[in-house]
């Protein structure tokens, strides 16, 4: 593919901040151009080795509700929620959407990410239970850069104490950028829906800290 994303784009890059009050968050509704972000939802569906996973809830497995692939460096072995996962490969794709987050946060942040979780919402009955971005391989403080390709979804955040939430529709093509305290101080969370709806691709963008052994 004849990547665009810089030319395309550069000029409509326009965010605004979530009115979080303990959080930097910023979105980015058309960081992807929409043939770009077509292009890269096909093939990530055909590209990934996506698999259903299970967790343990009250001693017993469950399945997640979703499809998911983790990807990065070789060091990049990343738990959660008593999963370990061993990381697949960079794609050619996740690496040009990888530039394109590091582009989009060189001016605060200057991130560059190690590593990516991608997850695939297959229709509305799919979902993402309230949790944080908080295991100790993320460090202190961390930038995710999460892009969502696909059907939209509402993304709700819920600050842990005074349980005000605030809720953002993530859009096809869209980048935010989550910041700062926001993981100390929010949950975030995709509910299931009744609706009739398709498919969503979300990429979580990371940098995990290399433990030294």
């Amino acid at each position: 593919m004849q990547f665009s994303l810089f030319e395309t784009q550069k000029d409509n890059r326009s965010s605004y901040q979530l009115p979080l009050s303990e959080g930097d968050v910023t979105y980015f509704p058309n960081a992807l151009s929409n043939n770009d972000a077509d292009t890269f939802f096909e093939k990530l569906q055909a590209e990934l080795p996506w698999r259903q996973d299970s967790i343990r809830l009250f001693g017993k497995p469950v399945k997640i509700p979703r499809l998911q692939s983790w990807h990065g460096d070789e060091a990049c072995t990343y738990t959660y929620s008593n999963l370990t996962m061993s990381p697949n490969p960079w794609t050619k794709s996740l690496l040009e959407i990888k530039a394109c987050c590091e582009a989009i946060c060189a001016s605060e942040h200057k991130t560059q990410f190690n590593s990516v979780l991608a997850n695939w919402y297959r229709d509305g009955q799919d979902s993402m239970s309230f949790h944080s971005d908080d295991e100790p391989e993320l460090g202190v403080n961390p930038v995710i850069a999460s892009v969502t390709l696909g059907e939209a979804r509402p993304f709700v955040f819920k600050h842990k104490e005074t349980k005000e939430k605030c809720t953002q529709v993530l859009e096809h093509g869209s980048v935010l950028i989550m910041a700062g305290t926001t993981q100390s101080h929010y949950v975030h969370g995709i509910a299931k829906t009744a609706k009739p709806i398709g498919g969503r691709i979300n990429l979580t963008f990371r940098h995990l800290i290399q433990r030294v052994k």
